[in-house]
């Protein structure tokens, strides 16, 4: 299996998620391969990966090596520059990022512009949640099949209601950052993690409702005119999509039931 770009012998980032799918560890994989610093992406590297995964989220847990238990993934362990001292273990996408950020030069180039990175990232990771929503309106561990009415509803209002709303602000903030950023970033002159999270978000649904973002594309010109291919080539990005570590959409958080996009 490739590894991925920038990889060493003992890389100090660690992600912990699911194998097979790009889910909320896209996010932190995005982080990784735009800023050209090396991970393990365990899971996906290792044949018996998931079993860290799982072991972490082991309900009879009360955590590990002073670490507290985890509620669920993806998590970062961040291994120790000191021999023998334990590893970190942190979780929560949005948690992640505001830890990485920094470190990948990804959060902006003072305190302010960091504040609004963090802000926005959680804005985006607000959307891809009602995203999968709309495929899982009453229950989480229920099929879709088993709520395919409360679903057509759902996709009905997110389409209308919530998708003009997140896509409208964004291109606002976009305009708003238009001189420094020239409608590639979102907050100053430079990427940030909170670029990489909402092109991430935005291909997923162009993969889950196709015909809505066609239709929509026109409404906002500096999003998907701009901001959504300049990313796509950026170094790093670039060869990280062409490459088989980014992982399809499938039956993750972004899933394409034609029944739920535009009729």
């Amino acid at each position: 299996m490739a590894a991925n770009k920038g990889a060493c012998t003992n890389p100090p980032y660690e992600l912990l998620y699911w194998p097979g799918i790009p889910g909320r560890g896209e996010f932190i994989r995005l982080a990784f391969e735009a800023a050209g610093v090396s991970y393990k992406d365990t899971a996906n590297e290792s044949e018996n990966g998931v079993k860290e995964v799982i072991a972490l989220i082991d309900p009879s847990s009360t955590g590990t090596d002073g670490n507290p238990p985890l509620f669920a993934p993806p998590a970062l362990r961040i291994l120790s520059a000191s021999p023998g001292d334990a590893a970190l273990i942190i979780y929560q996408t949005p948690s992640i990022l505001s830890y990485l950020g920094p470190k990948l030069s990804l959060a902006g180039s003072n305190e302010a512009e960091a504040q609004w990175i963090l802000s926005h990232t959680l804005t985006v990771l607000d959307l891809n949640n009602e995203a999968h929503d709309v495929h899982h309106p009453i229950a989480v561990a229920k099929y879709y099949e088993e709520q395919k009415e409360e679903a057509l509803k759902k996709a009905a209002d997110f389409r209308a209601v919530r998708v003009p709303k997140f896509l409208g602000f964004f291109e606002r903030v976009l305009k708003g950052n238009e001189e420094k950023g020239q409608g590639k970033y979102l907050v100053g002159g430079k990427l940030s993690y909170a670029d990489t999270t909402l092109w991430n978000v935005l291909s997923g649904l162009l993969f889950a409702f196709p015909k809505e973002m066609e239709a929509r594309k026109s409404d906002y010109k500096l999003l998907f005119g701009t901001f959504y291919d300049s990313l796509r080539e950026t170094s790093g990005v670039k060869e990280y999509l062409a490459s088989d570590r980014r992982k399809p959409f499938n039956m993750g958080v972004f899933r394409h039931y034609p029944e739920l996009d535009r009729q």
